[in-house]
């Protein structure tokens, strides 16, 4: 029996005819289901072009006076208009070839050619398990004959691009192609890897990206082979703008999502004069400024070709004068940092404590992990802008409970000026031996009924990558959605398109970005009802009710 040898261009492994494509079923994350919703209602109109839906928003204005509370009900209308064909979209991330990157191309590689693969524990399918958009479910109603609840998946609820269609592309500082990008990152199954190599090999290697080496840390130079070279941040930025107007060409683009998940820097400090105003942005650009990060050039550059930004890392890429570009440019923006496991759980617990009338004193978490993303947050600059997105988490949560937390002093300084709120420590270690699968220990130490005492210890073990790259998805999906939604008030003649900063990307953000002068939300529950609730009210349906009024009276 001879042997096959791999072409001269080959990556040396060819994907084999596989038996499993044909036993093993599309998984239900990853289905085409073409048929959407449709709303049958007088606020609702459906045309070849458009949904346009009608939609009250209730709310209540609240005087306070000498203790005495008199709350005013409020209705505004407002009409939502949703673009109904889905636009080729691509998705440029900056750190393509890390663990994040590579893990997400090989992923939707194999959902795209429904590559199955053995494991130790049997035949695995490829799924989008762990995507919000594709992998739960949004209630929309109740079925008259039986009255059981209807549920659909979040992602049928508007027409949103499939994961599978989208285009893929970006930068890194490494210049390794992708398949061997994917190898080094070590997240997933061998057999799946030997299957996908091929097709990532096809990827080639990420564009050179932006390289600033005061901005992560020194260990991460030995990657650094694949960098636009000069220091003429100017001329960085035109290449970048460059890159993306070519990418979207070639590819016959409608929408490119731009998407930071590359290293973490550190937070840039906020000087007048240099990062303040959009001017001011681009007047620091153009010198050359040392504070101008990579993470801000690149946002910049999607807000200049009117692309939207995510950014999926901790720094402070969105200074004030990224915010004001975007806003005059009319550009949409979202971030910050990736919320997998740790602060997810730590958003929800805290939240059940506190609502529960407990009052937790003392919140302590430690992370360990072995990945690249922890090599470079064993630096000390890079590590503060993690601790600062992880230990906001749970501010207004206690803002929302003075009975618990004394409120904060009025003209007073420091802590004080903040309020009363529990400890709060983030400890974030390097260790190489667990590889991506980082481990989480939490503690909640808090006060009970008549000054006892409750200890809440958990223990998290994950793989980093493989609870991250699903939120990539959602993220990306979410972001070219919102900008198909256009929307008017009462008194306008005109649709206008939603505000630039994409606060409803929250439930998947450590660190929320926020409409400018708006208070920031970290309530999982809260931002995930935020999320259908606005889903739903752009096909004119109310928002998430559990009075459920109907089971409860005669």
């Amino acid at each position: 029996m001879s042997t096959q040898l791999p072409a001269a261009n080959s990556s040396g492994y060819n994907t084999p005819d596989s038996e499993l494509e044909s036993i093993v079923p599309i998984h239900p994350t990853a289905v085409r289901r073409p048929n959407y919703i449709t709303v049958q209602s007088e606020n609702t109109v459906y045309t070849d072009d458009h949904i346009t839906a009608k939609y009250l928003n209730r709310g209540a204005d609240v005087v306070v006076s000498d203790g005495q509370f008199t709350v005013l009900p409020t209705v505004k209308p407002y009409e939502f208009q949703t673009t109904r064909k889905v636009g080729k979209t691509g998705l440029m991330m900056i750190g393509l070839g890390g663990n994040n990157g590579s893990t997400l191309c090989a992923t939707i590689i194999a959902n795209r050619h429904q590559i199955a693969w053995h494991t130790k524990e049997g035949i695995q399918q490829p799924n989008y398990i762990g995507s919000v958009l594709r992998a739960s479910t949004v209630r929309i109603g109740t079925e008259p004959s039986t009255g059981k609840e209807v549920h659909v998946p979040v992602s049928d609820v508007l027409p949103m691009v499939h994961p599978n269609d989208l285009v893929l592309g970006g930068w890194d500082i490494s210049g390794l192609p992708m398949d061997k990008a994917m190898e080094r990152a070590k997240v997933l199954d061998y057999d799946l890897q030997r299957q996908v190599k091929p097709h990532m090999a096809l990827l080639g290697r990420p564009l050179p990206s932006i390289y600033y080496p005061d901005f992560i840390a020194a260990n991460q130079e030995a990657r650094a082979d694949n960098v636009v070279p000069g220091t003429d941040k100017q001329a960085h930025l035109e290449h970048i703008r460059a890159d993306i107007r070519r990418f979207k060409a070639e590819n016959q683009l409608d929408r490119v999502v731009v998407f930071w998940t590359a290293n973490t820097e550190r937070y840039s400090d906020i000087i007048p004069g240099v990062n303040d105003t959009a001017d001011n942005v681009l007047a620091a650009i153009k010198t050359s400024h040392s504070e101008v990060s990579p993470s801000t050039l690149f946002a910049v550059a999607a807000i200049l070709e009117g692309e939207p930004f995510v950014n999926g890392a901790p720094q402070n890429t969105f200074v004030p004068g990224v915010i004001a570009l975007a806003e005059r440019e009319k550009s949409f923006i979202g971030g910050d940092d990736l919320k997998s496991g740790q602060t997810k759980l730590k958003s929800v617990l805290a939240e059940f404590l506190v609502n529960a009338g407990i009052k937790p004193l003392s919140i302590a978490s430690y992370n360990h992990l072995g990945n690249n993303d922890g090599h470079n947050l064993s630096a000390e600059p890079q590590f503060k802008s993690k601790e600062i997105s992880k230990s906001s988490v749970v501010d207004d949560m206690v803002d929302a409970n003075r009975l618990l937390y004394k409120p904060p002093v009025v003209g007073a300084t420091g802590k004080a000026a903040k309020g009363e709120h529990p400890d709060h420590i983030v400890v974030i270690k390097y260790v190489p031996a667990v590889g991506d699968s980082k481990r989480a220990i939490d503690e909640y130490y808090s006060e009970i009924f008549c000054g006892g005492r409750q200890t809440i210890n958990i223990f998290n073990e994950c793989e980093d990558s493989l609870l991250a790259t699903p939120l990539i998805l959602d993220l990306t999906i979410l972001t070219e959605l919102l900008t198909r939604v256009k929307y008017r008030g009462e008194g306008q003649n005109d649709f206008a398109p939603l505000h630039s900063v994409l606060s409803l990307l929250s439930y998947m953000c450590k660190a929320p970005l926020v409409k400018p002068g708006t208070d920031v939300v970290n309530s999982l529950g809260r931002q995930r009802n935020a999320l259908e609730s606005f889903l739903k009210a752009c096909i004119g349906l109310e928002g998430n009710s559990d009075l459920l009024l109907e089971t409860r009276i005669w």
